[in-house]
This record gives C-alpha cells, structure tokens and sequence, in this order.
C-alpha cells in the first residue's frame, strides 16, 4: 500500500514539475498564432483572417483580433507555439498536432474534418483550437466551414476573459444604493473607479496605472421633461457643452464620421452615437473614442444622457471598448434601480 501511495505521489510531482517547467503562455489575450504549412495556406488565409479577425470601429476600424500565421516548424515555431491562444489547422497525423492531440483525455473521439480543443499543452494558461482537416480532400473548403465556429469559441474565451480581467478589484459594492437614493439611477462599476458627483451630473473615472496612458470614464446626467426625440447635431451639442464645464479638456466631436443606432436595454429604448472625440485645437493633443446614449425614463420623466469615453493612446482598444458597454448595459432608472 506504502508503495502505491508513492507511486502516485511521485507521479503527481512529476507532472507538477512538468506543468511548472513550461511556463506562463505568453502573448495579448487579443493575439491568436494560427499554425498550418506553407503549403495550401495562401487558398485559405483571407478567408481565415477575415472570419477571425474581423474588423470592429474604435477610434478607427482596426481588427478585434491580432492574427499571426506561422509554419509549425523551426525556432519561431518553439516560441509562437506557447502563446495564450494558439489555433493547428492540419490533419491528426501532422506532426504539429501529434502533442495536442495526445493531451486529450483517455477516451477522448474525434471528427476529421473536425474541431477539438486542448490546454495548457506547451505552456500553462493555453488554449489550443485543432482544425482538423482530411489532407486529402479540399482543405480550404474544410477549414472555411469550420473557422466561424472556431471565431465564435474564442471571441467568447476572450469576452469572458475581459469581464474577469475587469472586475479583477471587486465591484463598487455600496455605490449601487448611494446612487439609487440620491440620483435615482443605478450603474455597477469595478471598484477602482473613483466618482464625484455635482448637481446632477455624475462621472465616473478609472485612471490606472497612468492618466497619461489610460483613462476610462462615464458621465450621466439628465434633463426633464423628456423632449421630442433630438437629432445626432443636438445630442453632440449637448456632449460637447457637458465637455466644455465639467471635464479636465473639453472634446469636439469629428461630426462627419458618427455611427448611430437604436438599442433595447430591457424594455427601454436607447439612442446610441459612437464617433471619436478630441481636445480642441491649441489644446493638449489628444483623441480617442465614445459611446453615447439617451435613455428615455417616463416613471422619472428624465431623458438620461450616458457618456463613455476611452483614452488609450498607442494600445488596441476593443478590450477596453468591452469594458465600457458592459458597465453601461447595467444602467437602470426609476423602479428598475430597485
């Protein structure tokens, strides 16, 4: 028995010591290696690239993902292999897929053309997609039908990944109700946000590590009674007049590239413009994008006004992006802050 029970100690250490020695997977939540060979990959690479990296508008249209395709062979191939998310297009018996494959659980079946997902196979804190394809029928018509799938699993991977990573400092436990009682609204916030509060304009900001590398904020505001429905033109006159007395630098709006939509957020109706902002001329030079709503509260007879801005310059802005439609997606007024 003694016998057994080190046995099965040992080999819990050795694969403890093997799991320490690979590492932390490296790379940007945001960064995907995609491994095929050289062989066949310009038929598909558009097509694969398009579907999993498609393009979303910030401050300007840049892609949600960052995509690298790599040869699964050589020195580059033993680093790039080890990043946070990694997707192997081949067949099972390409040499690429022989470790990811054998990773599996006991039992584990598998489809070809199929997709199979796998962990932590080179480097802790890993996530690998295998497109598995027959390598000898048509291998681009096999990997297009198959990427939207794979698109659809990571885009949520990463979702997922931005709401921890966000509220990774707690929530503001006790704003909801100092907000419901004095404001009549209510937002939930990460707790490193810090607010103030005069009149009845309120902002919210988080700028860690550095004001100077990145700011989050949100104002709200209201007016009563609720007006007919205003044009984009007043909505921007309305921002840039808040702007110009409440923020540290007022912002202009570039007017001729906004994109406006109407939304649901439970049973109320939201007017939503996105566009980018900037300092004024002779200002401090700087850019970046916001979110805009109205949201009309009849029980209040108050149209909110939701302002959310993002300053990141020289940084991919999707992630930061999410974090702002998230906290606004948690707006409620009136009874519905109850």
């Amino acid at each position: 028995m003694r016998r057994v029970l080190l046995a099965v100690l040992v080999s819990l250490m050795s694969a403890s010591f093997v799991a320490c020695n690979m590492g932390l997977a490296y790379g940007d939540p945001n960064a995907i290696i995609v491994a095929a060979a050289e062989e066949g990959w310009a038929a598909m690479e558009d097509s694969v690239f398009t579907v999993l990296g498609p393009d979303v508008y910030t401050l300007r249209t840049e892609r949600t993902f960052r995509l690298t395709h790599q040869v699964p062979a050589g020195e580059n191939w033993l680093r790039l292999r080890k990043f946070k998310e990694v997707v192997l297009i081949g067949g099972p018996d390409d040499p690429w897929l022989t470790e990811p494959l054998a990773s599996l659980d006991e039992g584990t079946t598998y489809e070809v053309p199929g997709i199979v997902q796998a962990e932590d196979v080179w480097a802790t804190n890993q996530h690998l997609t295998l497109m598995l394809v027959d390598t000898n029928g048509d291998v681009p018509a096999q990997v297009y039908a198959m990427v939207g799938e794979v698109h659809s699993t990571i885009d949520e991977r990463f979702r997922q990944g931005a709401l921890q990573r966000m509220f990774v400092s707690g929530t503001k436990e006790n704003l909801a109700d100092s907000l419901r009682t004095m404001a009549g609204f209510t937002l939930t916030l990460p707790d490193v946000y810090q607010w103030v509060a005069d009149d009845s304009l309120y902002i919210f900001r988080n700028d860690n590590p550095d004001p100077a590398e990145l700011i989050r904020q949100f104002s709200v505001t209201w007016i009563t009674p609720i007006p007919e429905p205003l044009p984009v033109d007043s909505l921007m006159d309305w921002r840039e007049a808040v702007a110009e007395e409440s923020y540290d630098y007022p912002q202009v709006v570039d007017r001729t590239d906004l994109h406006q939509r109407v939304l649901a957020l439970g049973d109320m109706a939201v007017t939503e413009v996105r566009g980018p902002w900037e300092n004024p001329p002779g200002s401090w030079p700087a850019a970046g994008p916001f979110i805009f709503w109205t949201v009309a509260c009849p029980e209040q007879n108050r149209l909110y006004y939701l302002d959310a801005w993002l300053y990141a310059p020289g940084k991919d802005k999707w992630e930061y992006i999410l974090q702002l439609e998230t906290i606004m997606r948690s707006f409620r007024c009136g009874s519905r802050a109850d």
